[in-house]
């Protein structure tokens, strides 16, 4: 284990306190368990950032051609309705709609 001296702005101290308090851990338990969730949030994206840079269309398609024809697993059904697309200020939309 090794030190390391913090200096955290106030705020960011307090709400970091009343957080570990939440979870029963002391701050310096909560803070390290927060810069290790950091570190493997970055670390996965990095990983599917490398892992997707080789990826193409043809062969996504060529995966996709590949999968069995069968009936989707319960939860895993296309739903009936697709979602209306969101409409930002002034009527924009946000997502796309297909088919259009």
């Amino acid at each position: 284990m090794s030190n390391y001296p913090l200096n955290l702005p106030e705020s960011l101290k307090q709400e970091a306190q009343r957080r570990a308090k939440l979870d029963g851990v002391s701050l310096n338990q909560w803070i390290a368990a927060a810069v290790a969730e950091k570190i493997g949030a970055v670390n996965a994206a990095e990983y599917f950032r490398e892992r997707g840079a080789g990826g193409t269309s043809k062969r996504l398609l060529g995966f996709l051609r590949a999968a069995p024809d069968r009936i989707p697993d319960p939860g895993d059904e296309v739903p009936s309705q697709r979602p209306r697309a969101r409409r930002a200020p002034g009527g924009t939309a946000l997502t796309p709609r297909r088919g259009r």
